[in-house]
């Protein structure tokens, strides 16, 4: 009778290849390093994956799952065909990309509360980024290893956030609503830069500093809106809130 093969170990070697990613990058990382992280033979992966194309599959296709990771029905997971990994991560950035307040602000040409209108906005990307924080960091990490991965990250993931929250900032900076800058998309990617630095990369910064979650948002959130607001906007959200 085959032995059986825990299923505790197949979330074991996602972690273990997707901690190995985040430091060596795709180029430089080889089974044996996560087989040396997991504390097994080399053989002993590829009981799981095929070869380093089917775990880097693996690993982009579980990223932010919540734990466990059941088991493949099909032992080891074969190697993808040519692109079909790019298409996974073309289908979970368009299923896990929606900005629905952002998208509504696009459209909308009456705001009645402009303060909520931003803060609202601005929240909904830092949750939208911290909820899929290990598979950007993942991304950001093998995209230079990566052409055809950086170019699908780039114009479906990042670039597309970036585009429509340029388009927004600008709309209402033209309306006199938002705060004039010399070039809004730099203004937008500054926007997006901080609240990906606090929602993503903080959690693997070399020296950490503690900060409570919840704080850190709000915080960041209210920074970025008392930055984007024009005086006049202030003024009328604070009569309001009196």
């Amino acid at each position: 009778m085959p032995r059986a093969i825990p299923e505790s170990r197949f979330q074991d070697l996602i972690e273990a290849a997707t901690a190995v990613l985040l430091e060596q990058g795709y180029r430089r990382t080889q089974i044996a390093d996560v087989a040396e992280r997991m504390g097994v033979s080399k053989g002993s992966i590829y009981t799981y994956v095929e070869s380093k194309e089917a775990l880097l599959d693996c690993v982009l296709r579980f990223a932010d799952r919540p734990a466990p990771i059941a088991l493949p029905e099909a032992l080891p997971v074969p190697t993808p065909q040519a692109g079909a990994t790019l298409q996974m991560v073309r289908r979970k950035l368009a299923a896990e990309n929606s900005l629905p307040s952002l998208d509504a602000a696009l459209l909308r040409r009456r705001v009645v509360n402009l303060h909520a209108e931003v803060t609202e906005i601005l929240a909904e990307l830092y949750d939208l980024l911290s909820r899929n924080r290990t598979g950007i960091k993942l991304l950001d990490r093998c995209a230079p290893d990566y052409p055809e991965l950086a170019r699908v990250w780039n114009r479906a993931g990042r670039g597309g956030a970036l585009a429509r929250l340029s388009r927004y900032l600008d709309e209402r900076a033209r309306r006199g609503r938002l705060r004039r800058f010399s070039d809004e998309p730099v203004a937008a990617r500054l926007v997006l830069e901080t609240l990906v630095f606090w929602a993503v990369h903080r959690h693997w910064d070399p020296a950490p500093q503690a900060f409570d979650e919840a704080s850190a948002r709000r915080t960041v959130v209210e920074f970025l809106a008392s930055a984007l607001l024009s005086s006049g906007s202030r003024a009328s959200s604070a009569r309001r809130g009196r």
